[in-house]
């Protein structure tokens, strides 16, 4: 068989099993005197940082740029505000639907005694410097052009971004020559993103590999339960809530839609990383149908404020940390994770680890020890992995239900001019 017949996601699932094969062979292996994780973590997960600095370099330029872009095409600043309305919508409906979903599966396996109390004398957790609203929103807007783009700020990227483009098409005439540069050089960024996702089987492979041989035999561990039960979580949402849309608002087959996601599901699973697997999560909705201006403003938004994934990790892991304690959660405190988790899902940067921050201000919104975090946090990467894969695949959904709807909006608009 043509090798060059073979999609991109099979050859991101060897490299996910090659990965995760020598990982666990290297769990009891000894290598120049070095454990096998030791080894991995020194010789095997550089090559995957390499892959992964490579995803973050080209998503800056990819989200200034092709936003930019999306609004110029746009052609209307209150255009750009319908579709940005019809996104958060979609996004905190969702993400507040994950957190019921999880606390609902978690309550279960507390009653079944799948959860249970545990020793917790010995745990200790510093918590994250914690920000007020105010300079959640205050942060959102840069105080420089430069700043954002160094630190890979994403909403404040966000806001240059529509700021460049609400610019570029106020200017009129003017800004034609602003457009052809926006234009070319978001074709320029396209084509070296191409190239890039052209090494993530071996990138794959490098990062998956490392995971494995360390928290193999915490996986099989005392903690399977609660992992067990945030995965079930992950796939229920991702059946029932993406399916559900996707077909009756975007008129698209989940099973379709499924198989277009897989290269871009498998890069959110080994690399944690919601950033990371943007350019991926932008070809496969624009196979699906979405248009490219509406993908590269839902996407971007998607994977800093759009946390279904996150939001179930935090409901499973609040009502696993209260049993731990003892602690029985009622329904007001379980409303008040489901408003807190929605709510905090925004300005949450899209890079691994970020769920921990977003937890610690779940668990104190209900006055649960954060101390407790310390018995999820060896296994963190492993909730990250599921949780990542999850919010990617609901910004793609978003892209192509938002994307669909303004397509009928704009025959509507045309046989009613006609």
């Amino acid at each position: 068989m043509n090798s060059k017949k073979l999609p991109l996601a099979f050859w991101i699932f060897i490299g996910l099993a090659v990965g995760i094969l020598v990982g666990m062979a290297l769990i009891p292996a000894n290598i120049a005197g070095m454990a096998g994780k030791d080894f991995a973590k020194a010789y095997i997960k550089p090559w995957g940082d390499i892959f992964l600095n490579l995803l973050k370099f080209i998503v800056v330029p990819i989200v200034l740029f092709s936003i930019t872009s999306g609004v110029i095409s746009m052609q209307d600043i209150r255009k750009v505000g319908a579709v940005g309305g019809k996104t958060v919508v979609y996004y905190m409906c969702t993400t507040a639907f994950a957190v019921v979903l999880a606390l609902i599966l978690a309550t279960v396996a507390k009653e079944t005694g799948i959860f249970s109390t545990l020793s917790t004398s010995d745990l200790s957790y510093e918590p994250p410097e914690g920000k007020g609203i105010m300079s959640v929103i205050v942060d959102i807007f840069p105080s420089n052009p430069i700043a954002p783009l160094l630190n890979a700020t994403m909403l404040q990227v966000i806001v240059i971004a529509l700021l460049v483009g609400f610019g570029i098409l106020m200017a009129g005439e003017k800004g034609l020559v602003a457009t052809q540069i926006v234009d070319s050089f978001n074709e320029v960024f396209m084509k070296i993103m191409d190239l890039i996702i052209k090494l993530s089987p071996i990138g794959v492979a490098c990062l998956i590999c490392p995971v494995v041989a360390e928290n193999g035999p915490k996986i099989l561990g005392n903690l399977m339960a609660v992992l067990a039960v945030a995965y079930v979580g992950y796939a229920l949402h991702a059946v029932l809530v993406y399916s559900s849309t996707i077909g009756a608002l975007a008129g698209v087959s989940p099973i379709e839609f499924f198989r277009q996601m897989s290269p871009a599901m498998l890069m959110a699973f080994s690399s944690a990383s919601s950033v990371g697997t943007l350019p991926f999560t932008l070809e496969a909705s624009e196979r699906l149908g979405a248009r490219r201006e509406v993908a590269s403003f839902v996407l971007p938004l998607g994977a800093t404020i759009n946390m279904d994934g996150t939001a179930i990790y935090q409901g499973v892991c609040a009502v696993f940390i209260a049993s731990a304690y003892g602690i029985d959660l009622t329904l007001g405190q379980m409303l008040t994770i489901v408003l807190t988790a929605t709510l905090a899902s925004i300005g949450t940067a899209g890079v691994p680890g970020a769920g921990m921050v977003m937890l610690t201000m779940v668990l104190q919104s209900v006055n649960v020890p954060i101390e407790g975090i310390a018995l999820v946090a060896g296994i963190d990467r492993v909730f990250d992995m599921g949780r990542t894969t999850v919010n990617i695949t609901g910004d793609a959904a978003c892209a192509v239900i938002v994307s669909k709807m303004e397509d009928r909006k704009a025959k509507r608009t045309s046989r009613a001019r006609s």
